[in-house]
């Protein structure tokens, strides 16, 4: 190349390449300084940091910080609760699942060697070989119509063979099925030793020895009966055998004559009575006293019908109680209060639609001092009688054969006369169960099982302050002598207990050495306590001392104190309001007081009993119609209807609707309540 050449192509490659100065120059506004020659990217550069990054020294800088990776899952529940079968309680568990899925999909690989794999891979080469001699013919070799398709002339051979040979060779030579083995799944492995055992479920009634013994009766009573028939069908010889078979024969005739008959009789009865008494019946469907409009809220009782029977003339009526599901039918306890005269008891069963004798009449070797109707089977009646047992009652069952179920001695019978009974829900088993007071301090649980009543002490009453010391510094503590019961209405475990001391207890089912509340009520016995059928926290109370009282069962003085001048022997609360109640004292007067009306007064005090030396022992209201029945010492039993101003109702407002229902009647009595208490609470501040 000429000279003069060279020089131009340097001038250019000198014009287009940059300076060092010009490098320096650029590098200078973007902050960095380069040296100059081959070393210029050796140099230390200055690093950019951001605002907000933290100053450290040397010291931190240098320090090592280790972490750890470990294979815990930071969102699994640290405190997961068990029930420990064990142990009987919840327990908190130390063992977490610390596996966290993201992604499972079902694969459909198979192994070569295993025998699934064996079996699609003989059937893809069956398949290819079908396809295969589709396509094309083997040679000129000519294959029969039932030969299969061969790979080959060796397998055409080979099917030729298989052909010729006999059927007992083909047996022989044809292969075993070979039985697949079943693998266990390695992924969800349990050993049988760590499987617990599973209770088997039962379906139906557990059976009980009960139900076998019933069985076994039932069955004995039909092999009687098929005895009995054939003893009928076979002949009788002897004249004696004779003599009695007709006399057996009339008499069953003469039995069923009667059974075919009662039915029509006692219709034909009633038809008589109604005939007899339609003064009364009109009376009792319809008649309504107009005078109380002229009485200035004061009411009177119209005396209908008077139940007596001959046989129970000269024992006193010790019980009353009306059937809950036969609104007209009613039972009356007859006894004695007068304890040097002890004598029998009776049973009966009266109804309104007859009232000249009683439905049923059941005797008893001593007196009956309770009684009360099961809710649920109105056939049922627990009767507590004066020698302290108890019995059950069962109307369906023959009279003969009644009672049905009774205490004894060895199964804990009371050791002084039972006062009252009441009849509770069914116990977890579904077994039958009543409780009953006694003067022998023990309140007591019943319930029938196995055809039996076993009774289990629920509270013993004591008397505080009584207690005595006797020989060798032991000490006696003094009984108390329960007189009436009555069970809460809403809350099953609480009840009331008046004692012959004239203390009312409260107390409950789930305490069995100590009372909840002790209310000092009355200086003589408590005849009767009785809550309020719409209000749960009133109760009233009456006693021989004369007085009434109502009482709140969280304020221990009472609300209302009534002085009724005579030994009052029962008290009752209407079921149609939460102010009305009635009491009867010995006397033989009925009062009835509506707490709405007049406080301090009552709005009927009416003698029911004409001569004096008859006292009156118990009353008690219909829950339907506007009746009330009413015992005396005599034995009779008398049914009054009660005027319009004794069961006065809110009147109708113009455009308003009458609220009823138990919401109204509970602020009703809220409201006298209150009155009472309003000036208790200004004298206290």
């Amino acid at each position: 190349m000429p000279a003069k050449e060279k020089l131009k192509r340097k001038q250019s490659i000198s014009a287009v390449r940059p300076s060092k100065t010009n490098i320096r120059r650029r590098d200078d506004d973007n902050g960095i300084e380069v040296g100059e020659g081959a070393d210029e990217w050796t140099q230390t550069r200055t690093l950019l940091k951001p605002p907000d990054q933290l100053d450290l020294t040397d010291a931190e800088l240098k320090e090592e910080i280790t972490r750890i990776l470990t294979a815990n899952n930071p969102h699994a529940p640290q405190n997961i609760v068990r029930y420990s079968f064990k142990e009987r309680a919840y327990k908190q568990t130390t063992v977490v699942e610390q596996v966290a899925v993201h992604f499972s999909l079902c694969g459909n690989l198979i192994f070569r060697d295993s025998d699934e794999g064996r079996r699609q891979s003989i059937r893809k080469s069956m398949a290819d070989d079908s396809l295969l001699l589709d396509s094309k013919s083997v040679g000129s070799t000519a294959i029969p119509n039932g030969a299969p398709h061969a790979k080959s002339l060796s397998h055409y051979v080979f099917f030729l063979l298989q052909a010729a040979a006999p059927e007992e060779e083909e047996e022989q030579i044809r292969p075993r099925p070979v039985q697949e083995r079943k693998l266990t799944n390695q992924f969800n492995f349990s050993e049988r030793a760590s499987q617990t055992f599973n209770n088997t479920v039962r379906v139906g009634v557990p059976l009980g020895w009960w139900e076998i013994y019933d069985a076994y009766m039932e069955e004995l009573e039909k092999l009687e009966k098929s005895k009995e028939k054939e003893k009928q069908k076979a002949p009788v010889t002897k004249k004696e055998d004779l003599i009695r078979g007709r006399k057996l024969t009339s008499l069953e005739s003469e039995g069923d004559d009667i059974t075919k008959m009662a039915k029509a009789a006692k219709i034909m009865e009633r038809m008589v009575n109604q005939n007899i008494f339609d003064d009364i019946a009109q009376d009792f469907k319809y008649y309504e006293d107009t005078s109380d409009e002229y009485r200035d809220n004061m009411g009177t009782l119209l005396p209908l019908w008077k139940f007596q029977y001959e046989k129970a003339k000269r024992l006193a009526v010790t019980a009353l109680c009306w059937n809950p599901k036969y609104k007209d039918l009613f039972i009356v306890g007859h006894g004695s209060y007068d304890f040097m005269k002890q004598s029998r008891g009776m049973l009966l069963l009266y109804t309104l639609k007859n009232p000249s004798f009683p439905e049923y009449i059941f005797n008893s070797e001593s007196g009956i001092m309770c009684l009360d109707i099961h809710v649920d089977r109105p056939y049922l009646i627990v009767a507590g009688f004066y020698d302290g047992n108890v019995a059950i009652y069962n109307l369906k069952k023959p009279v003969d054969s009644q009672p049905g179920y009774k205490s004894s001695a060895k199964s804990g019978k009371h050791s002084d006369p039972v006062w009252q009974v009441k009849w509770q829900k069914n116990d977890m088993d579904n077994n039958l169960n009543f409780f009953s007071v006694s003067s022998d301090g023990r309140i007591v649980s019943w319930t029938l099982v196995k055809n039996e009543l076993v009774h289990t002490d629920i509270i013993k009453l004591l008397v505080e302050g009584t207690t005595l010391e006797g020989p060798e510094g032991l000490q006696l503590n003094t009984i108390g002598c329960g007189t009436s019961f009555d069970f809460h209405k809403k809350i099953d475990y609480l009840f009331l207990v008046g004692t012959e001391e004239g203390k009312i207890y409260k107390c409950s089912k789930s305490y069995s050495t100590q009372f909840l509340d002790i209310f000092h009520a009355h200086h003589m016995a408590v005849d009767a306590v009785s809550w309020n059928p719409f209000h749960g926290k009133v109760f009233i109370s009456c006693s021989s001392d004369w007085t009434v009282k109502i009482w709140d069962h969280t304020i221990k003085t009472p609300m209302f104190i009534y002085d009724l001048n005579s030994a009052v022997g029962d008290v009752a609360w209407a079921p149609y309001s939460s102010t009305v109640f009635a009491a009867v004292t010995t006397d033989g007067r009925a009062h009835v007081f509506d707490l709405s009306i007049n406080k301090y007064e009552p709005i009927c005090n009416q003698p029911v009993v004409a001569k004096k030396r008859n006292k009156i022992t118990h009353i008690q209201f219909n829950a339907i119609y506007p009746i009330i029945i009413i015992g005396d010492e005599r034995g009779h039993v008398t049914c009054l209807k009660l005027s319009p101003n004794l069961r006065k109702m809110p009147k109708e407002k113009k455009g308003q609707e009458v609220q009823k229902g138990p919401e109204v009647e509970i602020a009703k009595l809220d409201k006298l309540l209150n009155l009472v208490r309003e000036p208790v609470a200004k004298g206290t501040k």
